[in-house]
């Protein structure tokens, strides 16, 4: 994630410490995707998630003492996603298990199930955030989401969500068919209270492959650049406390070369931040897991399982000296893409490196999403390290 108010603004975020510390002892925030039922059929969903009842899930005691193994390696978070989370009927007696044993816990839902009673329930349970997707316009969204009434629906969660005095965020996935609503994912934010907002760029897979036409480069540049132009102004008025960018490390480098032309007071601190940061964590610092028990590098890897949680512990899966993929992820500084490799900004990026089929060879590695920065922005200084080249 990149905290563009942060490191743009200078703000400081809820959940720097994860970040930006130099304790490098916990473990890797998870994203449990409890359940592959749905009561939506939205066109950009990962998992390609429906409403049918079964496809493996784990039962209520494997999901405990998956969150078990999860405290135990000191876990920073554990993001309930599905599908839809509310779904799962055991959702509440996991949350409950996961607040005596001390996991921090946060919902990724699209709202639409979320009544007041549902609300105070997920407050009582020491949620202590609530991520609610929304995907533009009330049109825009209940087309995408493929439900009427969505979108009314997920604003009253949030409203709930509010009154139950549970801290909610916007969630918002970029598409070259929705990116012109980025402005008012801003405003619809500040008008319900909301003070958070994550903007997710899209990663083409489950039913993300059906949409044929990814941005642009450009297209990705007048998005980000949005997305900066209205935190600043947002923050600078005290509406919003942090807005971040997922899924493309790129956008690290980009703010900084935003930022050297602008001449920012923020500059150096921030590309120290990102430096420290160490740029794309997939399965490092985050991990997926899913219903039936697969654990893979992220909740967007579907395609390659690391291992099984029923028949392995996290820790065995997730320490495995001899997994293939985790090795490459981990030493991207010689299994990088080529061009990330010969990037100024790389030390700090690690750019996006996953393969999308089914075999894991060096020829199907790619980066998902791709870079959208320019060869003259990427070019290596021949004079100056990387920690400090700055022409552009």
């Amino acid at each position: 994630m990149i905290n563009i108010s942060k490191l743009y603004c200078g703000v400081h975020g809820q959940s720097d410490y994860l970040r930006y510390s130099r304790d490098n002892t916990f473990g890797p925030v998870a994203v449990y995707n409890c359940t592959k039922r749905c009561n939506l059929k939205c066109l950009h969903c990962y998992s390609s998630s429906k409403n049918i009842a079964g496809d493996n899930e784990m039962t209520t005691v494997e999901a405990k003492r998956l969150l078990s193994d999860l405290a135990e390696i000191k876990c920073p978070v554990v993001l309930f996603s599905g599908g839809e989370p509310l779904l799962r009927e055991d959702l509440f007696e996991l949350l409950a298990h996961a607040k005596r044993i001390g996991l921090r816990t946060v919902i990724s839902t699209n709202g639409t199930l979320i009544d007041s009673q549902t609300a105070q329930k997920m407050a009582q349970a020491g949620v202590s955030y609530a991520g609610v997707s929304i995907d533009g316009d009330e049109k825009f969204h209940d087309e995408f989401r493929v439900a009427k009434g969505s979108f009314k629906a997920a604003m009253e969660g949030i409203e709930n969500c509010r009154k139950a005095g549970l801290k909610t965020g916007l969630r918002f996935t970029m598409t070259n068919t929705n990116a012109d609503h980025i402005p008012f994912v801003f405003d619809i934010a500040v008008s319900a209270g909301v003070r958070r907002i994550c903007f997710y760029h899209l990663i083409h897979t489950g039913r993300a492959k059906e949409l044929t036409s990814p941005m642009t480069q450009e297209q990705t540049r007048r998005a980000i650049d949005t997305i900066i132009e209205k935190t600043d102004g947002y923050v600078k008025k005290g509406l919003l406390d942090e807005v971040f960018t997922v899924g493309n490390h790129a956008d690290a480098p980009y703010l900084l070369v935003k930022m050297a032309r602008e001449h920012s007071r923020h500059y150096e601190s921030a590309k120290e931040l990102l430096l420290l940061n160490g740029g794309n964590k997939t399965g490092e610092k985050i991990a997926g897991i899913g219903w039936d028990g697969n654990v893979y590098a992220d909740q967007f890897w579907r395609n390659y399982s690391l291992g099984d949680i029923r028949k392995n512990s996290f820790r065995q899966i997730w320490e495995n000296p001899n997994e293939p993929v985790l090795k490459k992820l981990r030493n991207k500084s010689r299994f990088a893409d080529k061009r990330c490799l010969t990037c100024k900004w790389f030390e700090l990026c690690k750019g996006n490196f996953r393969f999308l089929g089914e075999k894991s060879d060096d020829e199907y590695w790619l980066n998902e999403p791709v870079c959208y920065l320019t060869d003259e922005e990427i070019t290596r200084a021949k004079t100056m390290p990387i920690e400090s080249a700055r022409s552009f």
